[in-house]
């Protein structure tokens, strides 16, 4: 008897005192969510990374390759449901916009409702509160998820359209690929509205276009540009004289942080989509180890600062990749360490008949590759893909889809507030939360 006692006062007590669980009173504090122990820690500046195309599949995968967890891993607090206004499996367009304004819009469109209406996006709501902003991306920094920030457009596809908004809009520090879209049609470029770069320069942006000039940055404005088009991937980067993802997380964060009153920021992974498109398992290893360095120098910051939310959530997943495949219970993407290229770089090193595949492929990957494997490759009217698949199939990395997928995806968030990110979300959810962290006003 006095067992029994003993068992339901103590099973009382952990109730009343822990987990928000009805007992049958109203008691405001039983209403409490599981983020109430951090709900009211003041949060000043908010890091949004969004690694573009990566799910727990990836992240798993990762991880075997990394040979540890990843910077993000042990912050991991819950699921995000990704599809769009006008079907189950979204574009980047249509994600974004959703992450970025906490609308639901048709694939295809930025920053607009799907009958065309612009709304406003947390990155706005940042600049309305008088915060630094700042994007930074390894595509063209014009591509969808940026873009959906800071422009409002009815066509992902409109570039040269979206580039001169960010200056409208206000963005402090803009990074990434696509010096085109902001130089005039005259000198080469795609802008028809002038040299969007020597107004930046006037109105105060320091103008940088290699990782020397970023690293020599002072100033709290920075127009960064590293290629006419998408930056290289990880893979090919030392080839370049382009700075890495952290690399502009850091200055981009060394900008914005002179701002009293704090700041947003954007960064994207950009490549780990691309590489799951071509069914590339080494370039989305190497482009997530990019984004993990960059997701570390971000957690640094905000360890040291302290009133600093990191959130990291990808957009969708991209290509159906699987751990393990060909009905083998094993992995071995440890050989993807070997890989030195992508793809698509090794297919432009075949020749007109294809006879030199055996040698490109060993060159690149370390592989001898088979009779049957080369043949594949020759015989394919996707070489770039067969090439891939056939270093996926070694690795046991499968895919199912050369496009998106609509799983739902892991939400990762580390500094005051990350609690509310525990459950299950939608990702219109996502910047409601973070509106709601940093006291700002997103009304959509």
């Amino acid at each position: 008897m006095f067992k029994k006692m003993a068992i339901v006062a103590l099973s009382a007590g952990v109730l009343l005192s822990g987990i928000n669980v009805s007992v049958g009173f109203d008691s405001a504090e039983a209403k409490k969510p599981e983020w109430a122990g951090n709900q009211h820690q003041k949060v000043k500046n908010v890091i949004y990374m969004i690694p573009d195309g990566y799910n727990a599949a990836y992240a798993t995968n990762y991880r075997w390759y990394k040979g540890e967890d990843s910077s993000f891993d042990p912050y991991v607090k819950g699921l995000m449901k990704t599809h769009s206004a006008n079907t189950e499996v979204t574009d980047s367009a249509a994600a974004g916009t959703a992450m970025a304004t906490g609308v639901k819009t048709n694939n295809g469109m930025v920053g607009v409702t799907p009958d065309g209406e612009e709304v406003d996006s947390i990155l706005d709501a940042a600049e309305d509160a008088k915060k630094s902003t700042g994007l930074v991306a390894t595509s063209t920094i014009t591509h969808a998820t940026p873009a959906v920030f800071g422009a409002s457009v009815a066509s992902r596809g409109d570039e040269a359209t979206i580039a001169p908004q960010y200056f409208e809009n206000g963005v402090d520090v803009i990074l990434g690929g696509g010096r085109s879209f902001f130089l005039p049609t005259s000198e080469g470029g795609k802008q028809p509205e002038g040299n969007l770069v020597e107004e930046a320069k006037k109105d105060g942006y320091q103008y940088v276009t290699n990782s020397s000039e970023l690293s020599k940055v002072k100033g709290n404005k920075i127009l960064g540009l590293f290629a006419d088009g998408a930056m290289a991937p990880e893979l090919e980067r030392s080839n370049t004289n382009q700075p890495s993802l952290a690399e502009m997380t850091d200055a981009a964060i060394n900008a914005l942080k002179q701002d009293k009153d704090g700041f947003f920021l954007m960064v994207e992974g950009s490549q780990i989509d691309w590489a799951g498109h071509a069914h590339d398992a080494a370039w989305a290893m190497t482009d997530t180890q990019a984004f993990d360095e960059a997701v570390a120098a971000a957690i640094e910051f905000a360890k040291k600062d302290g009133n600093t939310l990191v959130v990291v959530a990808g957009d969708h997943e991209t290509g159906g990749m699987s751990v393990g495949s060909n009905g083998v219970y094993d992995l071995k993407i440890e050989l993807l360490h070997d890989v030195t290229a992508t793809g698509d770089f090794m297919a432009k090193q075949l020749n007109s008949d294809r006879s030199n595949v055996k040698e490109v492929v060993k060159k690149y990957t370390g592989l001898d590759l088979t009779e049957e494997e080369i043949n594949r490759i020759k015989e394919s009217s996707k070489v770039v893909i067969a090439i891939n698949e056939v270093i996926s199939d070694r690795a046991l990395v499968g895919w199912t889809s050369t496009a998106h997928t609509g799983t739902d995806l892991p939400i990762y968030a580390y500094g005051p507030q990350s609690d509310r990110f525990v459950g299950l979300h939608d990702n219109i959810d996502i910047p409601m939360i973070i509106a709601e962290a940093m006291k700002l006003k997103l009304n959509n």
